[in-house]
């Protein structure tokens, strides 16, 4: 093979494995499947990779490498604004959802449940992309430091960002609805405005890479408000709130 050969042959086999992994699940997807999907052959893969999961351990580097320039370049070189670059990334997965009519599943959580956790070579490749995930966000919750309470943990906080994207995907997707995620991407935005002392303030709205996508296509409920161009979400003129910052929650209805 030559060398152009050989790194078309081994590119083809794990964007192949990518997406049938998405789309199928690992154990769905079988050896047979991803060979035609690459058009190659069973000696060309152990040419490359020893096993299934050796190519599985290939498609997370992939992830890995590609999240600043999918996921974090196209919405840093929009905005200057590290909560609004926050706010950007959450619209990335909205618009990916959007594009596919909500089927879309963040890729590594779905791994991360599907796979035996004692098979700890994969499980730390996907908390390696988990954690420069979360490195991402905490550069941005860095940019907000002064205007946070002191001492306050920005890993933690970095963290339940994390939290409110993977599980607001889930939900949008298992309620083929939009609802699940601009409800929670809004509870979260209250989150910080109540801990920024913002509410009730104007928000920034940001031309993302997505929203295109967002204004040729209604998945689900329509959101009621004015639509910010980032989140998709209502701006609602809430009173300032001095109390220390808590997740809202519906009153109790009195029997």
């Amino acid at each position: 093979m030559t060398p152009a050969a050989v790194t078309s042959t081994k590119t083809r086999l794990i964007e192949a494995a990518r997406y049938l992994f998405w789309k199928n699940g690992y154990a769905a997807t079988g050896m047979a499947e991803i060979l035609v999907a690459a058009k190659a052959n069973s000696g060309s893969f152990y040419h490359f990779f020893d096993s299934k999961e050796a190519l599985l351990l290939a498609v997370l580097e992939t992830y890995l490498d590609g999240l600043e320039p999918v996921v974090l370049r196209p919405v840093f070189e929009q905005t200057q604004d590290p909560l609004e670059r926050i706010f950007g990334i959450l619209d990335g997965y909205r618009g990916r959802l959007i594009e596919t009519g909500c089927r879309y599943g963040c890729p590594l959580g779905r791994l991360a449940l599907e796979l035996d956790p004692d098979n700890r070579a994969v499980h730390e490749r996907i908390a390696a992309n988990f954690a420069a995930w979360t490195t991402a966000v905490r550069g941005c919750l860095e940019g907000l430091k002064d205007r946070l309470p002191a001492g306050f943990d920005l890993e933690s906080l970095s963290r339940f960002v994390l939290t409110v994207m993977e599980g607001a995907v889930m939900q949008a997707r298992t309620n083929r609805s939009l609802e699940p995620f601009d409800q929670s991407v809004e509870q979260l935005r209250d989150y910080f405005d109540r801990l920024l002392g913002t509410e009730g303030r104007p928000q920034k709205t940001m031309v993302c890479h997505t929203t295109q996508h967002s204004r040729k296509q209604t998945v689900g409920p329509k959101p009621r408000g004015r639509q910010s161009l980032a989140l998709g979400r209502p701006i609602n003129n809430r009173p300032q709130a001095n109390n220390l910052p808590h997740i809202s929650k519906k009153p109790r209805r009195r029997k």
